[in-house]
Order: C-alpha cells, then structure tokens, then sequence
C-alpha cells in the first residue's frame, strides 16, 4: 500500500509539480519540461523518460473534477521511473528494455487552473473569481472546464463543427463549468499546448485519461487505424474495462478524436473508476492496482 501522504489529499497544482520535480531530480534517465501555460499562466509540464522521440503519450487532468487522474498519472510515472532509474522490472515485466526503445511522456494534468477551481474554488481563479462564481450558481454540479469556462475535451479540431451542431441542440451554447466546447477549435491556451506537444515530439500513441465508467474508447470514424481495434482489446482484457464506441457529442472535438484524426495513429480514452466526480481520494490506490499492467502494456507494444 502507498504511504506517501502525496496520494492520499486531493491534488493541488502546486503540490503536483512539486512531486514531478522530485520524482525527475534524482535521475538523469528522466525529463520534465513546460509545455505551455494555462490560461491564468501556470506552467503545465510533462514528464519523459526512453526514448522520448518514440513515445506513447499519457494525458490527464482534462477536466478539473476528474483530479484523481493526475495522481493516477503521477502515481505511474513514479513507479515507472523508479523501474527505469534502478534497472529493474514492474509487474514482472522487463519496462527498462522497453524504454530504451519506446518511451513515454506523462502529462498529469493539462488543465492546471480547472483542478485548482474544482479543489479549491473560485478562490485560485484569479480575475476570473466572481465569473467563475456567478457561472458556478447558474449551473450548479462541479467545474470541469478550464477558468474561461470553456471544455478543454471539447476544443480540439476533429469534427467541431458536428459538435457544435449538437451542444446547441441541448442548449449549451456559451461558457459553463462543462460541456461547452469555445467558438473554435484550439482557442484555448491548454489545447494548444498539447497539439504543439504532440507535434514536436512526433507522438506514436496516445492515452487520455478520464473518470468514469471503467470504459475504453479507441475509434474515431474511418481514421481509427487497422491495429486499434486489436490493441484495444488487450489493453481492456488486463483492466476488466468495457470497450465502448463514442455517441452524439461525445464522438467529436476530443483529444483522442483529434489525434487519431490528425495522425492516423492509435488514440484512447481510458475512464477510469466508477461513481460521481470527483471520484474520492479512497478509490486511487484500488483503481491503480487494477490499471497498472494495462499501463505498463501501452508503453511497451
């Protein structure tokens, strides 16, 4: 069982970049970069260790309720670097071998000002206090977007006019804790990020992490690539996990719908645990377990 006190609080920005600078300080295996900046101008950094030019990609912190996977993410990355600084295996499985050949990147979380609101409230949110707060009243239930109000998931170019169409439909047509995705496609600052993230570093995989469900999503349409299908299926068999198909909003403008669009390359969605966001502190350590060999497999194949 973990007994760093790290993992058994609700993350706070701070504290997480903290943790990723400790867990890279002690190796020159390892790498931690800025990738971009948030709105408010925190710093959203990614961790990479093997062969980074040749990477799978670990992305969470998507929206802000759904914290636990940035400490899901950390989590991994520190055990995976431990692995890889001392040469030795995780799970049985010879992960230092792998990396020489594949690397990764983990990105805990890409929408730093979403998680401090949702753990903190409107408080962190600087200048945009008082919107966050009136927003907050007029739609109740959690924020998720990032402090313009607007759904990182849901801002990427992959069908965002299709999108669009359907937000409106249900009347989600201005800035809200969730669901509305801006006016267009990577007009956020955490978008752009990432995209320019993943095409600097040539991207071969990419994992996006989300809660919950305990589902996994791998298709975008006729860009899913032959493979996909296949590796979806182990990846599921070693977690329990359902493989799911996207429907109505929720089949455009995402990142892994971007991804697998852009680049013609395997893209999930994993969703993780089951219950209400945020999913509670309790559930890191028995998600973890569960998912932990499922993660190790998406680095090495």
């Amino acid at each position: 069982m973990q007994q760093d006190a790290f993992y058994q609080t609700p993350v706070t920005y701070i504290s997480l970049v903290q943790k990723m600078s400790a867990i890279c300080g002690g190796s020159d295996r390892l790498r931690l970069i800025p990738i971009g900046k948030s709105c408010l101008g925190r710093k959203i950094f990614a961790m990479g260790m093997g062969d980074v030019k040749n990477a799978t990609l670990m992305v969470g912190g998507v929206h802000g309720q759904e914290w636990l996977t940035a400490l899901l993410l950390v989590r991994f990355g520190e055990d995976i670097a431990n692995a890889y600084a001392r040469q030795r295996k995780l799970l049985d499985m010879d992960i230092c071998k792998s990396l020489d050949e594949k690397g990764v990147w983990i990105v805990p979380c890409l929408n730093p000002d979403g998680v401090e609101i949702a753990v903190s409230g409107a408080k962190t949110a600087g200048t945009f206090g008082k919107f966050i707060t009136r927003i907050s009243q007029e739609f109740p239930g959690g924020w998720s977007a990032n402090v313009r109000g607007i759904d990182i998931n849901r801002n990427f170019d992959a069908g965002f006019e299709q999108a669009v169409r359907l937000w409106e439909a249900d009347g989600i047509t201005s800035p809200r804790p969730k669901g509305f995705g801006g006016r267009l496609p990577e007009s956020e600052p955490e978008t752009k990020a990432i995209v320019n993230f993943i095409k600097a570093f040539d991207i071969k995989k990419l994992l996006a992490f989300h809660s919950q469900g305990e589902e996994l999503y791998y298709s975008y349409g006729e860009d899913t690539p032959a493979c996909s299908p296949f590796i979806a299926q182990m990846l599921a068999a070693s977690c329990g996990y359902t493989l799911c198909d996207p429907t109505g909003a929720s089949a455009y403008a995402g990142l892994k719908d971007w991804f697998i669009h852009a680049f013609k390359r395997p893209g999930f969605t994993i969703e993780i645990g089951r219950g209400e966001n945020p999913l509670p502190i309790q559930e890191l350590e028995p998600i973890y377990a569960r998912l932990l060999e499922m993660m190790i497999l998406a680095v090495i194949i």
